[in-house]
């Protein structure tokens, strides 16, 4: 079984550049707002590549020097346990995290060593039956004002933004929101709902990642970060 953590392979490939592309344009994007701390991920449909680019983005990130801890926003269909090939513990993710929260909890049972020097991962935990309530809770709040403190990175991977509130929810945490679009699958129209709906909740799109963009001879895929419906590479 391969890994989804290919920028572990090759620090050098199309690839990795790729992806140090991103987390060069996202320090671009928020330099005249204050620094830089916690980044969400979404995306308008299931399968369109969203944890596999937080997960090699948060690798990204420990490669420079920074701490980073990856939280599995989506409480439905989280999958960062397995790309991090750990256990999704029923009883220490970040539902349960949430609900149990307290100032002074011991954030170290949730809190997961990914085997990645410098990247931590609070998994998803089980599905709750209130998932955005749980989100905007004032727990969830002072949690990441907590973890905040703790790490030089946080990145929220969300669900699909389409049909679920709930990474327009967590954009009240988020200091940059990053859209992942599949290359020929993504259809404008479901890019513009993606765009509404963001508006609606008064939360701007920092940049659109595009996946499986073909590099080459296709050895390789492509990612960018670019303004919302800016010119593409």
């Amino acid at each position: 079984m391969k890994s989804d953590l290919k920028i572990t392979a090759n620090s050098k490939s199309v690839f990795s550049e790729s992806i140090k592309t991103i987390r060069t344009n996202l320090a671009f994007s928020v330099m005249n707002k204050g620094k830089l701390k916690t980044i969400l991920f979404t995306s308008p449909e299931s399968g369109d590549g969203k944890s596999f680019i937080t997960a090699n983005l948060a690798v990204a990130y420990a490669q420079e020097g920074k701490s980073v801890l990856l939280i599995d926003c989506d409480l439905r269909k989280g999958r960062q346990h397995e790309i991090f090939k750990v256990t999704n513990s029923v009883s220490r993710g970040y539902s349960t995290l949430i609900l149990n929260y307290k100032e002074d909890i011991n954030l170290d049972k949730y809190i997961i060593e990914t085997g990645t020097k410098r990247v931590d991962l609070i998994t998803t935990g089980p599905t709750p039956p209130n998932p955005i309530e749980l989100l905007n809770s004032i727990h969830n709040k002072k949690l990441i004002e907590k973890l905040k403190k703790m790490y030089d990175i946080i990145i929220f991977d969300c669900p699909p933004a389409i049909g679920l509130s709930d990474a327009l929810v967590m954009t009240q945490y988020s200091d940059a929101n990053v859209v992942v679009v599949s290359n020929k699958k993504t259809k404008i129209e479901l890019l513009d709902r993606v765009k509404k709906a963001f508006a609606q909740a008064n939360a701007p799109i920092t940049g659109v990642v595009v996946n499986r963009a073909s590099v080459k001879d296709n050895s390789y895929y492509g990612y960018y970060c670019n303004d919302y419906y800016g010119k593409s590479n």
